[in-house]
C-alpha cells in the first residue's frame, strides 16, 4: 500500500509514550513502576514491633494536612502510618487519609523522582503567594515526617532525609540501606526480579539484615522447602530400601555360608564314616587310632 510522504513523515513524528505521560500537563500520572514499587514495599512492610492491623501504608493516596485549608492535599507515592488502624474507624477502607481526623502523622514518606517531579521533591522550589507549601515544605514543617527517602529509577540513587530539629538533614546509608529504629526494619536496595520485572528495587530488611518477603515469596519458598523436604524423603525412602536390600543380601549371603559349611561338615562326617567302615572291614576299630 502507497502512503504518501507528508503521511509518512507525520507517523514518523507521532509522539510515543515517553512523550505522552498524561493528557494533564500538570499531571504525570502514575506509571507501572510507581505502581508496582508501592506494591512491593507495601505487601513486605511487616515491623515486628506493631501488630499487622496497626499499620497503614498508602500509594498514590490523598493526604489532607492542613485543617484551615481541607482542601489542600498532597499525594505521596508511598507512605507509612504506624499506631493507627489499617481501616478507618477500624472498619472502611480509606478514600483518604485525613490529619486533623486521624491525629496521627506518617512516619515515612517516599517519593519516586521523575523529572517533572524532581525539583519539587527535592525541595528545589518554593511555594507560590496564596498557593499551597511545596511537597518539601509539608512533608518537612507542617506534618514532620521523620524520614523522607527519595529514589530515582533513572540512576537508581536511594536518598535520605531524617527531621532533626526543624529540617530535614541528608543521611548516610550503610550497605545502600537505612536503619529505622521506630518499626526496627531499614529499607535498602535489593537486585531481584518482581512480577517478572528484574531491576533495583526498594526492598525492607529485618535486624540481622534479611530480606522480608511479600505473602507471594513466602508461600512460594515454603513450597519450595516443601518440595526439597519431599524430594529428601524420597532419598531417605530409597537409601533405606537399598539398605534393606543389601542387608538383605548380605542375610542371603550368610545364610549359604551356613548352608555351604553344613554341607562341608556333612561331606567330612560322610568321609570320616566311609573310611571308618573300611577301616573296620580291615579288622581295625577305628575308635582305637
Amino acid at each position: 500500500m502507497y502512503i504518501p510522504d507528508s503521511q509518512s513523515s507525520q507517523a514518523k513524528a507521532l509522539p510515543t509514550m515517553y512523550d505522552l505521560p498524561s493528557e494533564d500537563p500538570d499531571d504525570t500520572g502514575f506509571d507501572e513502576y510507581h505502581r508496582w514499587q508501592a506494591q512491593l514495599l507495601s505487601a513486605s512492610c511487616i515491623p515486628p514491633n506493631y501488630p499487622v492491623d496497626r499499620t497503614f501504608s498508602a500509594s498514590d493516596l490523598n493526604l489532607y494536612y492542613d485543617s484551615n485549608h481541607p482542601n489542600w492535599y498532597k499525594r505521596p507515592d508511598w507512605y507509612l502510618v504506624v499506631g493507627v488502624s489499617r481501616f478507618y474507624q477500624d472498619r472502611d477502607l480509606r478514600q483518604s487519609y485525613v490529619i486533623w481526623d486521624e491525629a496521627v502523622n506518617p512516619l515515612i514518606a517516599i517519593e519516586f523522582l521523575s523529572p517533572s517531579t524532581e525539583d519539587e521533591d527535592l525541595g528545589l522550589t518554593e511555594s507560590e503567594p496564596n498557593k499551597p507549601p511545596t511537597k518539601w515544605q509539608v512533608y518537612e514543617r507542617i506534618l514532620r515526617i521523620p524520614y523522607y527517602f527519595v529514589f530515582s529509577k533513572y540512576n537508581n540513587q536511594l536518598r535520605v532525609f531524617r527531621l532533626i530539629g526543624n529540617r530535614y538533614r541528608e543521611q548516610v546509608l550503610t550497605g545502600s540501606r537505612f536503619w529505622i529504629p521506630e518499626i526496627q526494619l531499614s529499607l535498602g536496595l535489593w537486585q531481584g526480579a518482581f512480577l517478572q520485572n528484574e531491576r533495583l528495587w526498594l526492598r525492607w530488611y529485618d535486624i540481622n539484615g534479611n530480606l522480608i518477603l511479600t505473602p507471594e515469596e513466602f508461600a512460594r519458598q515454603r513450597a519450595q522447602l516443601e518440595s526439597q523436604r519431599a524430594e529428601l524423603e524420597c532419598q531417605r525412602a530409597e537409601f533405606e530400601r537399598q539398605q534393606a536390600e543389601i542387608e538383605r543380601q548380605q542375610a542371603e549371603s550368610e545364610r549359604q555360608r551356613a548352608e555351604s559349611e553344613r554341607q562341608r561338615a556333612e561331606s567330612e562326617r560322610e568321609r570320616a564314616n566311609r573310611l571308618a567302615d573300611r577301616l573296620r572291614v580291615m579288622g581295625i576299630n577305628p575308635d582305637e587310632l
